[in-house]
């Protein structure tokens, strides 16, 4: 009886364990109010970023299933001082917007209806239409807890908002990298609505998570 008490208690410590880690958000970022944009000084090193090799991976949830995808970032530049990041911003192409869970048709519908193609549904998520690029430009740098942190505004939908992100940043020879930690926004902040209980009433199970994960891979070149 002992030892099914004590596999009883096990079992049920998994679970919890289980179901805990499967709703935990990564790197939560509060989206605050725009922030002054940080100047590099005129001693800094210049580093373009290289669009082919740069982009952003993102996840979206449903209750019954999640999707992926990337994003590029078509341009940009970093200044770094005494191999530190002092300044940057990039611009990422939301017509770039790519599915890479599905196939055929699915993957065009679901593409499609990101980028905001059909009557009706411009607006639904991110209308690339009338909002083709979104943008990132660096505000703060700071240390915490041994981890290096990026403070930034991103403007998604023309609406500007400040986040942070923990990254890790590396420079060898002329190239820099910047590759963030995977970080959770919710997307309600910058006006995409589509689907969310937070928003509409009356959704059941059919309502779309408010947060996206997101994951930045950039590579820059000396100037």
């Amino acid at each position: 009886m002992k030892f099914k008490l004590i596999s009883l208690f096990a079992v049920t410590a998994i679970l919890i364990t289980a179901i805990s880690c499967k709703g935990e958000k990564k790197n939560e970022t509060e989206a605050t109010a725009a922030q002054e944009i940080k100047e590099a000084p005129v001693e800094a090193i210049t580093y373009i970023v290289d669009h082919e090799a740069s982009n952003i991976d993102w996840v979206g949830k449903k209750p019954t299933e999640n999707h992926t995808g990337t994003i590029r970032i078509s341009k940009g530049k970093v200044t770094t001082l005494d191999g530190k990041i002092q300044s940057g911003s990039f611009v990422i192409d939301m017509t770039s917007i790519n599915v890479t869970d599905l196939e055929g048709d699915q993957k065009a519908g679901l593409e499609g209806h990101l980028k905001g193609e059909g009557e009706g549904k411009e607006d639904h998520f991110f209308n690339v239409a009338k909002f083709p690029n979104a943008s990132f430009e660096i505000t703060a740098i700071s240390e915490k807890e041994g981890k290096t942190y990026v403070d930034g505004n991103l403007t998604i939908k023309g609406i500007e908002k400040n986040i942070t992100f923990p990254a890790t940043t590396t420079i060898e020879g002329n190239v820099m990298s910047l590759n963030s930690e995977v970080f959770t926004i919710n997307r309600t902040d910058w006006g995409v609505n589509y689907g969310s209980k937070s928003v509409f009433e009356n959704l059941g199970d059919k309502f779309i998570n408010d947060d996206i994960e997101l994951k930045i891979s950039l590579k820059a070149t000396k100037g």
